[in-house]
Parts: structure tokens; C-alpha cells; sequence
């Protein structure tokens, strides 16, 4: 490269040509994805065989570093927009999202405080008042009363702001000294983000109750079994301070009952969270929205844009109903970052609401996404999906060689190989050969769970590029690995 083409750190130019050169290649990747192998087939450590051990002393052209996308990083991805991409949850992408995140990336302010960017400020606060409104959300999560909302990256910061902020208000309460004593509930099908949280927040271990639960109830929480756990230890000295409930559970969509649930937390003044990271975004949809009865009762409320919102990652949606539980757990207010503004109680500073000081003007993408599809669109994209998960959910009805196992409540399917005649572990080992082997074919990809002690297949529709023809193609290739493990027995 010659001195006068070395790229300069940001020349108007130059921008302009080399992004056109890389969105004309994700464009193309786009094009194409569906000839990848969904699932990475590299073996650990693959990478450091293809590229030199040290950087470049010197300017390397972007084509060059494009082919070696293309030829060395490309097969090491897992592609999560492939359209037969069926595990874990979705992490959607879509043309808004990716535009919103590109004008991010181009005007790449912090935000962390009202006077660093208004307007990164204000419009977090319009649009997380724009979605409360579209999930009917009670009054008390808007931006105009005592709480309001706030973009965390991911739903395991959500759920630590809000236990730190639950931690703390308790033990200024009772003293500092009782941390030892408090007790925080959930369910066995709780994600884990909560147990980090809790780790994170110094709590006792023991006193973390993950309160069994039933598959007659699609593993809901059982708010007997909660009052009984909040009995017991009351009864013992310790002090309940802590409820996380899920809507849409990551093992099999389960819905906690949330108005027995919060009813249960207000009486013992309990701090009431709500987690719907990925079922959420279907409660905008009017047929749905009856999940979130009882969110009223809830102090906190969170759902990922980034799952299934064609918002691209990392957008997780976070409400309080009182803000300052937040601030007076994680506000520091240097002399450096003080101003009239912040020191007149004029003005939100997000820094305030979450771990880290810095942040992104993600809200941008967010607000592309509603503006751009409307939330008319938003609804037809995830209806869309449901319905794709009950055609796949029909297809393994059909089949007696496979059961499903759970309700479908939303896009997710909880299905698995039945066992041989005389199975010594109930299917569990078929069951993952059969997952081993689909996955390995990388035309499609899916994950497991452990249901009751039983190894259960998984299949999500998320991806915005998903049609019945996946689902269909998905399905047979199942069916055509099943056989051939069945025909080796």
C-alpha cells in the first residue's frame, strides 16, 4: 500500500469507499449463508495455525483482510441468522438494526451522563417509554414518574443492577451486618445469570432457594412452594429480600404464575423481578399479552430487544419502578464527571443504572427498529415464527416415533427420540446421538435441556430469514438420523 492510500483514522473519503467495500461484503454474506454450515466445524485452536503470531508493521488493504474473513474466520462462525439455525434462543439481526448500529458506530459517543450527549440520553428515555406503551406496561415504569427504563447490554446485567439495588435497600434497612441472612428465590428453571448475580453480590450461597418444580405445570413456579420456602425461612432468623419469576423460561418456556407470585412478594416486602429476555417481545403481540398479567406487582422488568425484536445485539431492555433503588446503589459522582445539570437533578445520567461507566448510543438501533417496521411489523415477524414452531410442532406429533414434551407456548418445541423397548437410561444416550449426529451434518443446528432427568431436544424458530421450507428440511434430517440410529439398535 502506498503512503498516500494508507487508511487515515477517520478521513470523510475514505470512510465512504472502504464501508461501501464492507457492506457490499455482509451484503453478500447475507446472500449466501444458507450454503454455510450453521454450526462451526473446527476443531479448538484452529485459528492460530491460519494467522501470523504478531500484528503487521505495516498497512495491510482491506480486500486482502477480507479474503481472510472469508477463508480463515467465516468457517470458525457459528451462524446465529442462518435460517436453519434452531438453538438456544434467537439473536436477531435485521437490516434497521444493523443501520441503527452502524450510526452508532459512526457518531461513537459515550453516554454515560446527560451532558456527554443529550440526546443519547433523552431518546433511551423515549424509547423504552415507546415500548412500555406497546407492552402496556403499568405507569410507574415510565420515564415521567419515579422509575423508569434503561438499555443494559445483556439480561444478566439486568438482573444483577437490580439485585444489587434490591440488596442494598434491605440492608439499609436492617444493617449491613444481615447480608449473611439474606434469602433470594427462584425456580429450578431460573437461568443462571441469577445465581452469577448472586455470586457477584456476596450473598450466601445456602440462602439461594431454587425452589423445585413440576412438569404438570410446564415447570412453573409454584407459589406454594414459595410461600412454604418464605415460612421456613422467616421462622429460621433469616431475611427474605429477593423474587426473580421468568416469563418464558430457557428450558421450556415455562410462564410463572406472576400474579400469586407478586402478591406473595409485596405481603413480605420482597423484592419482585421479572425475566422475560426472550418471551417478552411475543407479549406485544395482543393474543399474548395476558403473560404479562401481575407485571404490575413487579418492582423490575426485563426483556432482550436482541432475542427476537430485530433489534441487533446487545439491547436489553430494563424497567424499575423506582429509580433511585438503582442510584443509590450504583451512582459515584466524581468531581471530574460533575456539571449543572447533573448536580440539579435536571436530568437522567444513565451511568447511574448500570455496572460500568461507559455506554454505547445503543438506543439508536432501537428506535431505527420501531420506526422502520412499526410495532405492526414486529408482531407479524413473531407470529410468523410461532406459527413456523407449531407446523414443526405437528410434524413431530405425527411421527410416533417422537413425543413432544412440553406445551409450545411460543416459538420454542421441547421434543426427543423416544426410547428403545428396555432402555436402561430412558433415551437419555439415544438422544444425545441424535443431536450429536444432526449437528454435525452443519445444515442445521439445535441445543438440548434436561427435563425430570430426561434429555430433550430443542428446536427454536428465530431467525428473521427462517421459512416453512427450513422447518420442513430441518425436520426431515431428523427424521433421516433417527432412522439410522433406530437401524443400528
Amino acid at each position: 500500500m502506498s503512503k498516500e492510500s494508507e487508511l487515515r483514522p477517520m478521513d470523510a473519503e475514505q470512510l465512504r469507499e472502504q464501508a461501501h467495500k464492507m457492506v457490499d461484503f455482509i451484503a453478500d454474506y447475507y446472500k449466501t449463508i444458507e450454503n454455510l454450515p450453521v454450526l462451526s466445524q473446527v476443531e479448538p485452536g484452529y485459528l492460530g495455525k491460519l494467522l501470523p503470531d504478531s500484528a503487521p508493521n505495516h498497512p495491510e488493504p482491506l480486500q486482502e483482510i477480507l479474503s481472510d474473513v472469508q477463508e480463515k474466520i467465516l468457517p470458525g462462525v457459528t451462524h446465529w441468522q442462518s435460517p436453519n439455525y434452531f438453538a438456544y434462543f434467537p439473536s436477531n439481526s435485521s437490516i434497521a438494526g444493523f443501520l441503527g448500529e452502524m450510526l452508532s458506530a459512526g457518531l461513537n459517543i459515550l453516554g454515560f451522563s446527560w451532558i456527554t450527549s443529550p440526546a443519547a440520553t433523552e431518546l433511551e428515555m423515549i424509547v423504552l417509554d415507546w415500548v412500555a406503551k406497546a407492552f402496556q406496561l403499568p405507569h410507574h415504569f415510565y420515564s415521567t414518574g419515579q422509575g423508569g427504563g434503561v438499555i443494559q447490554g445483556t439480561a444478566s446485567e439486568a438482573v444483577l443492577v437490580v439485585l444489587l439495588a434490591a440488596r442494598d435497600k434491605i440492608l439499609r434497612r436492617v444493617g449491613k451486618s444481615a447480608l449473611s441472612k439474606l434469602v433470594m428465590y427462584a425456580s429450578d428453571q431460573t437461568h443462571s445469570s441469577l445465581l452469577k448475580a448472586s455470586q457477584i453480590g456476596g450473598l450466601n450461597p445456602e440462602l439461594c432457594r431454587s425452589l423445585r418444580t413440576d412438569p404438570s405445570t410446564n415447570y412453573a413456579l409454584s407459589p406454594d412452594a414459595l410461600c412454604e420456602a418464605i415460612s421456613n425461612d422467616i421462622a429460621s432468623g433469616l431475611i427474605p429480600f429477593f423474587l426473580c419469576a421468568t416469563v418464558g423460561t430457557t428450558s421450556s418456556t415455562a410462564v410463572d404464575p406472576l400474579p400469586a407470585l407478586g402478591k406473595i412478594a409485596k405481603s413480605n416486602g420482597i423484592w419482585f423481578h421479572v425475566d422475560a429476555a426472550y418471551a417478552g417481545s411475543a407479549c406485544v403481540c395482543p393474543e399474548y399479552r395476558h403473560h404479562f398479567n401481575g407485571v404490575e406487582e413487579a418492582d423490575s422488568f426485563n426483556m432482550n430487544a436482541h432475542k427476537w425484536f430485530l433489534t441487533n445485539f446487545d439491547c436489553s431492555l430494563l424497567w424499575v419502578q423506582d429509580r433511585s433503588a438503582l442510584i443509590q446503589s450504583l451512582s459515584t459522582n466524581p468531581e471530574f464527571l460533575k456539571n449543572k445539570a447533573s448536580q440539579g437533578n435536571l436530568v437522567i445520567d444513565y451511568k447511574d443504572w448500570q455496572i460500568p461507566l461507559g455506554r454505547r448510543f445503543r438506543s439508536l438501533k432501537l428506535w431505527m427498529v420501531l420506526r422502520l417496521y412499526g410495532l405492526e411489523g414486529l408482531r407479524n415477524h413473531i407470529r410468523s415464527h410461532i406459527d413456523l414452531a407449531a407446523h414443526f410442532e405437528e410434524l413431530v406429533r405425527q411421527d410416533p416415533r417422537f413425543e413432544v414434551i412440553t406445551p409450545r407456548a411460543f416459538s420454542l418445541v421441547c421434543f426427543r427420540l423416544l426410547p428403545r423397548p428396555n432402555s436402561e437410561d430412558d433415551g437419555n444416550q439415544l438422544n444425545r446421538d441424535l443431536l450429536d449426529s444432526v449437528n454435525s451434518t452443519g445444515n442445521i443446528f439445535i441445543t438440548h435441556t434436561v427435563l425430570s432427568g430426561k434429555h430433550i431436544l430443542r428446536f427454536v424458530v428465530g431467525s428473521p430469514l427462517t421459512e416453512e421450507r427450513h422447518v420442513n428440511g430441518a425436520w426431515q434430517i431428523l427424521q433421516d438420523k433417527a432412522s439410522a440410529l433406530l437401524g443400528n439398535s
